[in-house]
């Protein structure tokens, strides 16, 4: 199904919990004032919003959190979302840590692919920035799941006083491993207003002096807006996600589902949907029609985009006067 701006929506990622195993400075550093269990969507629930999505056009699926694999049925979500008719692809964003006790079982349920959020490779500042010592099982967890031939992303935000100067170990990566590792810029919303981010256009600079020349890698590597690159003698690829210095509105395709079923056309803007109600009284033709609205009124762009570009509008009639 296509948006008001003719985009073609394939895509939902799916908050299946608001509990989290890390307590990251840049995202919950203080916890978060947990929901009662009755207000999180459950295993059936979330699968028939995935149906009638499915019937919409939506054939990709990302579950994420939180953390998605502190809930005790993430596998078994897994292993049902993937037997949906018309979804080709259901994948999986986690935080790693879980990784060595539920890869082989996300394996053996379809899993298509695993993104790994990991901001650092040092022990110390890894403890530091999530507030355990948890490095080890990450990284065993990531071996563990290219082992069983899972696809891998590792996805790092870097920010300045914290890990900035890590690009370079995490980029090797990619050359050790056959991987995907991606930068990402931090996006002005919740605890991450308070972080500098780092330009991705910078961290290319210094990808192509330290290990040299870059080659566009134009071939498939998801769902996403990431832009990859090529370097020589590295088995995986280098990606750039760049909401800040590299917008990426126009192509955007998908939608979001939270934890308490409130669909989000847009991750930066406060208008969503609740289709709670409706699955609960088992109004799946209202849950289809809750989903056609929430892609129809997907924005053209981010929210703090459009402030800015309201702003800049009053200055710029402001001079004119």
């Amino acid at each position: 199904m296509k948006d008001t701006y003719e985009r073609e929506i394939d895509y939902m990622r799916l908050s299946i919990t608001d509990r989290c195993n890390l307590r990251c400075r840049y995202c919950m550093p203080d916890g978060i004032e947990l929901l009662p269990r009755d207000e999180i969507l459950t295993l059936d629930e979330i699968e028939l919003i995935c149906k009638e999505a499915a019937e919409l056009g939506i054939h990709k699926l990302k579950i994420t959190g939180g953390e998605p694999l502190v809930r005790k049925d993430c596998v078994s979500l897994v292993h049902s979302l993937k037997r949906i008719p018309g979804i080709t692809q259901v994948t999986l964003t986690t935080n790693g840590v879980l990784l060595p006790e539920y890869a082989g079982e996300l394996k053996k349920a379809g899993i298509d692919g695993i993104n790994v959020s990991l901001d650092t490779l040092d022990q110390e500042n890894y403890q530091e920035i999530t507030g355990f010592d948890a490095l080890s099982a990450v990284l065993k967890g990531i071996i563990q799941s290219l082992e069983l031939g899972i696809r891998v992303k590792v996805n790092t935000v870097l920010q300045r006083d914290m890990n900035e100067e890590e690009w370079k170990s995490i980029a090797r990566l990619a050359a050790i491993y056959p991987l995907d590792v991606r930068f990402i810029e931090m996006m002005p919303i919740g605890h991450g207003k308070s972080y500098e981010t780092i330009a991705n256009t910078i961290v290319l600079e210094k990808i192509k002096e330290e290990f040299g020349a870059v080659i566009r890698d134009e071939s498939l590597h998801g769902n996403g807006p990431a832009i990859y690159y090529k370097i020589a003698g590295f088995q995986g690829s280098i990606g750039f996600i760049s909401a800040i210095h590299g917008k990426f509105c126009s192509q955007c395709n998908r939608i979001r589902l939270t934890s308490t079923g409130q669909l989000k056309p847009c991750l930066c803007f406060g208008e969503s949907i609740s289709v709670k109600e409706a699955v609960r009284s088992g109004d799946l033709a209202k849950v289809r029609r809750l989903l056609e609205k929430a892609i129809r009124n997907k924005p053209g762009m981010h929210q703090f985009e459009q402030e800015a570009a309201i702003t800049e509008k009053k200055d710029m009639s402001q001079i004119g006067g």
